[in-house]
């Protein structure tokens, strides 16, 4: 830690403590998360969960930048460097004089399930969804704190007391560690409602308090899904009382029906019917993001952004254009077409010129280029290749070396030798012996019948099917 200056202590929490700290070569200021743990070798670093997760999450924008990892073998001491917020989501709200804005609502919102959709996509879960889990910068958020995160296949049961209990999903609540991760998506919603009102959904005292706050207000479940529930536990008495349920609206009244119908899938009691980060980013509670977009239009050029001394893994990120991109991708493909240097008719123009180019009078044909090549003689197996008849109606004579084909037996009725040969005259037989006698030196000229000879080939001696 001989590079960084430490300045002042950020916050503490369980495992660890936060500091400000700057770089003494370059200036720049970063976040130093200083583990409580003592270490004794690298081998044990390969374990801690939060680096191997941040291994293949941190390319994302919206979670939180791992930027160095130092280990002081002396003391035991490991040290994370991460890029510096201005501060947590909790720290906002609790600033907050008045409602906040609901676009920044829905920008904070969209932020936080690209971040969990993320996670989810590689197949981890974070398990402590919270307002001081989430840090922001601006109108930037990024997801941190990875040190509870799991993997989505690994074996049940989980630890039971995972979470913060306000924002501790009812599976979590009601079974022996066995959930997954709809428990994000559950802490999603409870972080959503309290940007809405600034205050908390469910703020229980204890564990029963909790669930009977969610009761209170989404009211108890039917009994097939307790008795799901009932299967995966042993310590938990399933003797609720009924209730109806408050709802949520009555919390919201003032935000849009589209918010309010989006914390309620969030807050889904069902694990199983609970909505995804994938389809909750499609809702139409996002729309208000793309209507502002297109009444504030912002010029194609962007002024060049003055790179921050806070920190240099921290860049701007278009969240805008990037949900345009996702729920209007096909209106953004056809406006690139036109968006060039060149106007509408000059792109008609070069277009034109390209299906011009393409015409079937510019392209050669390979039959005619192979007729040129060749004799007039291939010409006709060219031209009239579908009319040979089949070699199976010739018989090979070893003395002539030739090819003879089989007469028409005329006590014989059937049909299958009268649609080659017509009539048994000698003339008839004349002529096709001569031809017969070209099939035998491989140029095929007789046409009698359509069916094709590419069946079969003939090595001199003997007929022989391909």
């Amino acid at each position: 830690m001989e590079k960084y200056r430490m300045l002042n202590k950020k916050g503490e929490g369980t495992f660890s403590e936060v500091i400000k700290c700057q770089n003494i070569k370059d200036g720049t200021f970063w976040a130093c998360k200083k583990m409580k743990q003592r270490y004794n070798s690298t081998d044990e670093l390969k374990e801690i969960r939060e680096i191997q997760a941040l291994r293949y999450l941190s390319k994302n924008p919206y979670i939180l930048q791992l930027h160095e990892v130092v280990f002081e073998r002396k003391t035991g001491t490991l040290n994370l460097i991460f890029e510096l917020m201005d501060m947590n989501l909790y720290e906002l709200i609790k600033l907050q004089r008045n409602y906040m804005n609901i676009d920044r609502i829905a920008k904070f919102t969209y932020q936080m399930l690209r971040a969990i959709e993320h996670m989810h996509k590689f197949g981890y879960f974070h398990r402590d969804i919270k307002p001081e889990n989430i840090l922001v910068k601006g109108d930037l958020l990024k997801l941190a704190d990875f040190g509870s995160c799991r993997r989505i296949n690994t074996k049940h049961p989980y630890t039971e007391y995972i979470s913060t209990r306000w924002y501790r999903s009812p599976e979590c609540l009601l079974t022996d560690g066995f959930y997954s991760y709809p428990m994000d998506i559950w802490g999603a919603g409870c972080v959503l409602f309290e940007m809405i009102t600034l205050n908390p959904l469910f703020p229980g005292s204890n564990e029963l308090d909790q669930i009977d706050k969610i009761h209170d207000i989404l009211g108890t479940p039917d009994q097939l899904l307790l008795e799901k529930f009932k299967k995966k536990s042993r310590t938990v008495r399933y003797n609720f009382r009924t209730k109806k349920g408050i709802g949520l609206d009555r919390y919201m009244n003032t935000f849009p029906p589209d918010g309010i119908d989006l914390v309620k899938l969030l807050c889904t009691y069902d694990p199983d019917q609970r909505i995804t980060a994938n389809r909750a980013l499609k809702h139409k509670f996002f729309d208000i993001l793309i209507k502002n977009e297109k009444e504030n239009v912002m010029p194609d050029t962007k002024p060049r952004q003055k790179k921050s001394i806070d920190s240099s893994a921290s860049e701007p990120v278009n969240i805008l254009a990037d949900l345009y991109s996702n729920q209007n991708s096909k209106a953004k493909k056809n406006f690139k077409k036109y968006n060039s240097n060149t106007s509408l008719a000059n792109y008609k123009s070069v277009k034109a010129e390209k299906i011009t180019k393409t015409s079937f009078s510019n392209i050669e044909d390979p039959i005619k280029l192979n007729l040129e090549q060749n004799s007039i003689t291939n010409m006709h197996s060219l031209n009239q290749y579908s009319s040979y008849p089949p070699k199976k109606n010739y018989l090979y004579n070893n003395q002539t070396n030739s090819f003879l084909p089989k007469l028409n037996n005329k006590n014989n009725s059937s049909t299958s030798s009268n649609q080659y040969i017509q009539n048994d005259s000698p003339s008839s037989i004349r002529s096709m012996l001569s031809k017969v006698s070209n099939y035998s030196n491989g140029l095929p000229d007789i046409f009698v019948n359509t069916n094709p000879i590419s069946n079969y080939l003939t090595d001199g001696k003997s007929l022989r099917k391909y």
